[in-house]
This record gives C-alpha cells, structure tokens and sequence, in this order.
C-alpha cells in the first residue's frame, strides 16, 4: 500500500516564534501520529532547533533547506550536514532549481552535497527539474535524466532507501507556475523510477512539486509513479498544510 510523502519547505519565510507556533499547531493535530503518510517540513535554518524539539516524537520529519558538501573549514555563512544533525534534523532539501539559477549550483555540486549527506545518515531529498524550455522542446526526460544519473553516480545501493527525488517543473514552482498535468507528471516519474531500477535493480521514491494546491492534491497523489507531494505557499500556513495532508490520507485505499 502506498504511503505517500507530504511536505513543504518554507524557504525564507517565518521567524522562529512563527516557525514554533506553526509546529506547535501541527504537533497538535492528528498529522503528528498519522501512519498513513509521511510528513515532513523543511524550516529555515534559524528555525530547525526549535522546530524539531517541538516535533519531536511524532510523525513528522525536520529536513533544512540546503547544506555543503565540507564537515567544516572556510566556508563563510554555509552550513554543514554534522550541523543540520546537531540542530535537530533528519533530512536536507538539495539542488531546488532556485538555488540553481540565482546561485550557481550544478548536478556536479549536487551530487557533492548528496554524498555528504548521505555519509552523515541524512535522508537526501534531491530536486530535479526541466525549464520551461527544455519542457516546450520535448527534453524534460533526458534533462531529469541527466541530473538524476548525478544523484545516482555518488549513491551506493544500500542507500538508495535515503534517496529522495523531488520532480519539480521550474515553470510549475513560485508565484504564477502552472502545475503539471498529473498524468505528465506521473510520466516522468515513472521514468526515474526505471533509471534507478536499471541502476539499482530497484525504484527510488519520487515526489512531485509544482503549484501543489488543495484542488489538485488528490489527483497527483493517486497517479501509481507520484510517491508523494512537495508543497509551497499552500502549506506555509499550518491549516493549510494539515488540510492536504488529511484530504490525501482520505482519499488514501482502505481510508
């Protein structure tokens, strides 16, 4: 049966005492013992102290949003996988095409964060994802492909259960992204899913993010290849969040 990822990454958004209530509210509500899904929130970095001790316990997973590949050194204002650990968290969010394109991340520095990652027993969420002209052109697999075999170059097969790719469409992703049509989605996930298997000799979990709304949380989330959702601004608020998160879980087989 599947269980189903849910979780959204705040970016830089909330202070810590916004980022506490937030968690306070969720550690409240039945997502904090559910067994039907896998929730996770990614706060930034000020805030994972204080979010994974109000979490602490339940069901839901404290990732951070970003990490380098170095255990220390000179690396002015970075941040380090012992230090995400020390902080709380369990999981890292890597790659995101913002910090592609206005920061000059590549699959070559990504793959380097994963493996960091992995060394340091986090769970790697890895994103992935075709700009809008690679999707017109009819190259969104062989772009994924191309970044998930990076993923894939520094992953030994017993970690691959630690490997999380996020497919999220760069023209779906922020304030007025259009979501992908979920039986496209569900494609190009089934694609990664046969990449990892002619690698592995098994699948890997692939989520979807892109303009992940109430609305269309459902259908995503039923397609056999989406093995969960990434969501944005539908979830900063925690109401909001929990609202998906219950609305998946009843539409869920055997709810």
């Amino acid at each position: 049966m599947k269980r189903p990822w849910i979780g959204t990454s705040w970016k830089m958004n909330k202070t810590r005492a916004e980022a506490e209530a937030f968690a306070r509210a969720l550690a409240a509500s039945k997502v904090a013992s559910t067994r039907k899904v896998l929730p996770f929130v990614i706060p930034p970095f000020t805030a994972i102290a204080g979010v994974a001790e109000i979490l602490s316990g339940t069901a839901v997973r404290v990732g951070a949003q970003n990490m380098h590949w170095a255990e220390a050194g000179a690396w002015t204002g970075e941040i380090s996988a012992p230090m995400i650990k020390d902080a709380g968290a369990t999981m890292v969010e890597l790659g995101h095409s913002e910090r592609r394109i206005h920061f000059g991340e590549t699959d070559e520095t990504v793959a380097l964060k994963v493996k960091a990652a992995l060394a340091h027993g986090l769970l790697a969420l890895v994103c992935v994802g075709d700009t809008r002209a690679e999707f017109e052109a009819g190259a969104t697999a062989s772009a994924l492909a191309r970044q998930v075999e990076a993923v894939f170059s520094v992953t030994e097969p017993s970690q691959l259960s630690r490997v999380v790719i996020a497919y999220e469409p760069v023209w779906s992703i922020g304030e007025g992204g259009v979501p992908a049509d979920p039986d496209f989605a569900d494609e190009q996930h089934a694609l990664i899913k046969k990449q990892a298997v002619a690698r592995y000799g098994m699948p890997i979990d692939v989520v979807y993010g892109g303009s992940v709304n109430p609305a269309n949380c459902r259908e995503l989330a039923a397609r056999p290849s989406i093995d969960g959702l990434f969501i944005g601004r539908s979830a900063w608020d925690v109401q909001g969040y929990v609202g998906i998160v219950e609305s998946v879980c009843e539409s869920l087989p055997g709810a």
